[in-house]
Parts: structure tokens; sequence; C-alpha cells
């Protein structure tokens, strides 16, 4: 994916920086006990996969090695089968064995995000919807992760509780109403994107009629659902503020949720149930070659 921006090099080299500490404490023992002489490795994919973290990969062995050469054979954000020698590297043996597992741990991980993403924007295509990410990420890889599901093909919800007002039940109960709600929040914040959730569908019009950037759409039944969707697009309204889905979507249901004509679909579970994509780094130069 060309257009795919990474975090800034110091975000990655912070990411990196603690895993090392953490991984390495006062030196590697194992790796003392090889022969500090250059050496070769390759990087192996070994399941259908979408490639995401190279820039923590590299990070983690350029800090060890900061001549090591990495040859990359695949770009960030493409899909790979089962069986891709992804890179190979040439550098110093020790440095090569010590990242090892935290250059993995970064690249599986992403990775693994990455390929639950692109499952959900696929079950989702030719429809309107679009694939949200949520908080509820790994702490302290809450910029990783979300730049892994740019590379699975979805968007970023906030970053963080900075960046957008999101009203949620909380919110709105404390205020008394969605609209006293809406207007305490574009008065303090006028200038941040605005996110009401509500729970009715007479808090559904409130919101449209009150004006807000999106509205999320908690746990509504499927005809409770369709009939919001049947609101927000008709006049008054016109579908000029977008509709978001949130709450227990799970891939089954997501091609229905969006044939619904829904907006958005937020889901936790792309960066809160990760599941590693299983990779291997091993010494030597790839079979065959």
């Amino acid at each position: 994916m060309s257009s795919l921006v990474p975090p800034p090099a110091e975000q990655v080299d912070a990411d990196v920086a603690r895993a090392l500490i953490e991984d390495i404490g006062s030196g590697d023992v194992t790796a003392s006990l090889l022969p500090d002489t250059p050496d070769t490795a390759y990087l192996l994919c070994k399941e259908d996969a979408v490639v995401c973290g190279r820039p923590w990969f590299d990070t983690c062995h350029r800090a060890l090695d900061p001549e090591v050469r990495i040859d990359w054979r695949v770009e960030e954000g493409e899909r790979v089968a089962a069986g891709t020698v992804l890179a190979t590297l040439a550098g110093n043996r020790r440095a090569l064995v010590t990242a090892e597992r935290t250059s993995l741990n970064f690249l599986q991980t992403l990775s693994g995000t990455a390929t639950a993403t692109a499952a959900h924007v696929a079950a989702v295509a030719g429809t309107r919807a679009r694939i949200l990410d949520t908080r509820k990420t790994l702490p302290g890889l809450r910029v990783a992760q979300k730049y892994a599901v740019r590379a699975g093909g979805g968007d970023n919800h906030r970053m963080g509780l900075y960046d957008t007002v999101m009203l949620k039940e909380n919110h709105v109960r404390a205020f008394g109403s969605v609209a006293a709600a809406i207007a305490a929040a574009r008065t303090k914040h006028p200038a941040l994107p605005l996110v009401v959730e509500v729970e009715t569908l007479a808090q559904l019009r409130e919101a449209l009629e009150a004006g807000c950037d999106r509205v999320l759409v908690d746990d509504f039944d499927a005809a409770t659902r369709r009939e919001a969707v049947r609101i927000a697009h008709a006049a008054p309204f016109d579908g000029r503020i977008p509709l978001e889905v949130s709450g227990g979507v799970d891939l089954e249901q997501l091609r229905g949720i969006a044939e619904d004509g829904v907006d958005c679909i937020s889901i936790g579970g792309l960066t809160k149930h990760v599941r590693a994509v299983d990779l291997s780094l091993k010494l030597g130069t790839p079979p065959g070659e």
C-alpha cells in the first residue's frame, strides 16, 4: 500500500526501545555464547497474511546492529501466501539472534491486526460501510495497532480522548439530554469532531436535529437499525450525518449490517482480540537459494 504513511520515527524508536529493554535486560546471555561473526538470516511467513510492522522490525535490528542489511521482498500492507520469504538479512550473528524475538513480536502482532482488518473490509466490499477501529488497544501500542488497521484497509476512529468529542450514555445522562450534551460540546470544543452515541430512535432524531459529525447507534437490533438508516437518510436530514454501528459485531453479521446502509462499523476486536501471524526468523539462506 504505497499510500500507507508510517508513524513518526520517534514513536517507532520509543516502542522498540521499551521492548528491547524488556527482553534483553542486562544482556543476552545465550547469544553471548555464539561467535561474534557475520551471518545471514531469512524471515518466513508460515500462513496467509497481510504483512505489517516493517518499521518496527527494521528498527529492532538496527538498534543492535546499525550496519545490518535488510532486503524486503514484500511491501507493507501486501497480502502474502503461506511459505513466503518476506525478507533476508545480513549482519552480526549475535545481533540477529538477540533481535529475533522482539522484532517478530512486533511484526506478528501488527500483521495479525492488519490481516483481521482486511477480512472485515472484504466482508463489506461493495457497500457504503467503512470499517473503523476503537480505543480497545494493547497498552502502549495504540499508534502501532491503528497503523496496522490502516495497513489492512480499515480506518481509524479517534486516537484518544483528546482529538474527538464522543458523547456516550454517561455524558448524555449527566447533561439530561442529547441536545444539551451536544450544545455543551459545541460551546467548549467547537473545532473538534463530535460523535454522539444514541440508545433510542428518539435520541437519534434529537442528535440529527441538534447536529453532529457522526451518530453511533449502539446495540440496535436489526429492525431498529434499519429504521435508524431510513430516518437519517430521509428528509430533512438527507444522509448528511453518517451513522456508525458499534457493539458486539462479528464477522458473520458484518455483511448484513453493512447492507442495511450504515456508513461505518466500529469493531474493537480488530485490536483487542489479536491472533499473531506465524512467522519465523532463521539463520542461513532461504531453502533452494
